[in-house]
């Protein structure tokens, strides 16, 4: 079985152009930052396109399914609500930095979970750069200075990306999508973000953005590591992993040929992200569904081996407890 969603579409003053195309969509939309692929948010559910289960939200098909949908170890993990978060991002102007907090933080804090992520860079901007950690060790009461005085940036190191280019963000890891950046991000399901500095700037009716300094303060981790980009070889017709975490897990396929990825031994739904080319996709009981670049589409934990035919580049992730 596979499911589709509706997009959410979500535009914002720092939106670029390149989700709509890249998607293939018919709309007219412009500054569109974020496509909301697969969202259990409350309040930012997406919706089955098409089949059986067409108009029901990610949460009442959790709901109904169960375990036959996430699995029987993520069912009694998460309950009814789906685990994962996917987004494809394009920004044309630097995001805020920000830095989420790690599960016992955010309960503490009064919050349901936190947020540990990753970016998958796609064909973004020439020259285009962002933040992932720290470069040089600062203190908590050195960071509240240069909050203050607008230096925050000065800590923080900076890479020029270009496609396939990976990013882990664990939670407690002060991080920014910078101007030009598209990237898809798989992540936790929450929406708890703390914007740590935003450049001075106002929106669209003229007020400052609110900060989160002190929460913020509470989640940082200070350590500092030499390379914060996660580093891979790119194969060929094979499955090459980029991230195993306690939250997801995901893969990269680039293939050229047929091939049979076996699911027997996974008690997760899996997830497809459509990064470039098309393929046919074939289960086990001859259901087919198509995965063209910019498409998302998620594999109950009940299917068992999945035909991909065509050349297509793909993301897959899965929550393996």
């Amino acid at each position: 079985m596979f499911i589709k969603f509706q997009p959410l579409l979500k535009q914002t003053i720092w939106g670029g152009e390149k989700i709509i195309p890249f998607k293939q969509l018919d709309s007219r939309l412009d500054h569109v930052g974020e496509s909301w692929e697969i969202s259990g948010v409350k309040d930012n559910e997406t919706v089955v396109r098409e089949g059986p289960y067409a108009g029901m939200t990610l949460g009442a098909l959790t709901a109904q399914m169960e375990a036959s949908l996430v699995g029987a170890a993520n069912f009694r993990r998460f309950g009814t609500e789906f685990p994962l978060l996917i987004k494809f991002i394009d920004a044309c102007d630097d995001l805020s930095i920000q830095v989420h907090p790690t599960d016992e933080i955010a309960r503490r804090q009064g919050k349901p979970r936190g947020k540990t992520e990753m970016w998958y860079i796609m064909k973004s901007d020439e020259g285009a750069r962002l933040y992932s950690g720290l470069r040089r060790e600062i203190t908590p009461e050195e960071y509240k200075k240069m909050v203050e005085n607008d230096t925050i940036t000065d800590a923080l190191a900076q890479y020029e990306v270009k496609e396939g280019d990976v990013f882990f963000l664990p939670a407690g890891r002060i991080h920014a999508i910078g101007s030009g950046c598209f990237l898809a991000e798989i992540q936790q399901t929450s929406d708890v973000t703390y914007r740590i500095y935003d450049y001075g700037r106002r929106d669209k009716d003229g007020r400052q953005r609110q900060l989160h300094t002190k929460e913020a303060a509470e989640c940082i981790n200070y350590q500092v590591e030499n390379d914060y980009r996660t580093h891979y070889a790119e194969k060929k017709d094979q499955g090459v992993t980029l991230v195993k975490c306690p939250y997801f897990s995901t893969t990269v396929y680039d293939l050229t040929r047929e091939m049979t990825i076996d699911y027997s031994a996974l008690d997760s739904f899996v997830i497809l992200i459509g990064m470039s080319g098309s393929a046919l996709l074939t289960d086990e009981d001859g259901e087919t569904t198509t995965l063209k670049a910019g498409e998302t589409v998620l594999v109950p934990a009940t299917t068992r081996r999945i035909r991909v035919t065509g050349q297509v580049k793909m993301l897959e992730t899965f929550v393996e407890s």
